[in-house]
């Protein structure tokens, strides 16, 4: 594990749930993850603030022979993000542009349906929201979770990663009410460098988790009620 790094996303999202705890001003809080690898970190957030937790989905759109150089992102609701460093960098057109966004749209229905099935949308609107991630490298893709939040009318947005570059950090600050990293590193090559235990989280436990989390929060709501 790298110096002052996580054991793996379960432990991110521990560490990073003990920053929350005493986070001011944020109530009837929604946790909402990127899916795959920050469900793990949200999950962990949201049972430590007694949080509802759900998913926001989310496609980098990746530069053609360099999938992971971020030239932008999608999200649901039709929202686009593009990083205008990238593109203008490596002179990426428009087309180019919209057949990466088309294929990455396909996945992000593809991934809507097998997580969420036809449970209904989690309310927005007048919530303090805090978007989760197991880390940040330019930041696209949290830039479009905001985006497609913002047009809900929350009454707060929060972004809450374990990991992220500072200037990345700074650059999401201007976007948003607040932004809660436990590191910083000067020397940022990619989010899984600090982590031990970075393997790829699969669609069934996304699925697991957002369960556990759906039944524990019906199970309350139930008590509450009776």
């Amino acid at each position: 594990m790298a110096e002052n790094g996580f054991l793996d996303r379960r432990d991110a999202g521990r560490r990073l749930a003990e920053a929350l705890r005493s986070y001011p001003d944020c109530q009837d809080p929604l946790v909402l993850a990127l899916p795959r690898g920050g469900v793990p970190v949200a999950y962990e957030v949201a049972q430590a603030l007694d949080a509802e937790l759900d998913l926001l989905l989310v496609r980098k759109l990746g530069t053609p022979g360099q999938p992971e150089l971020a030239m932008g992102a999608i999200a649901s609701g039709g929202i686009e993000v593009l990083n205008p460093s990238v593109v203008e960098a490596l002179g990426i057109d428009r087309e180019t542009i919209d057949r990466v966004a088309e294929q990455e749209y396909a996945e992000l229905l593809r991934r809507e349906r097998a997580y969420r099935g036809t449970r209904p949308l989690p309310r927005i609107e007048g919530r303090c929201v805090i978007l989760v991630d197991d880390g940040l490298a330019t930041g696209s893709t949290m830039r479009a979770a905001v985006a497609a939040v913002r047009q809900r009318n929350p009454q707060r947005i929060v972004v809450a990663v374990p990991v992220a570059p500072p200037d990345t950090a700074e650059r999401l600050r201007q976007e948003v009410d607040d932004v809660v990293v436990l590191l910083t590193p000067a020397y940022f090559a990619a989010v899984g460098q600090w982590y031990a235990d970075f393997s790829q989280t699969t669609d069934e436990e996304v699925r697991a988790l957002l369960q556990a989390a759906w039944n524990r929060k019906s199970t309350a709501k139930g008590e509450q009620d009776s």
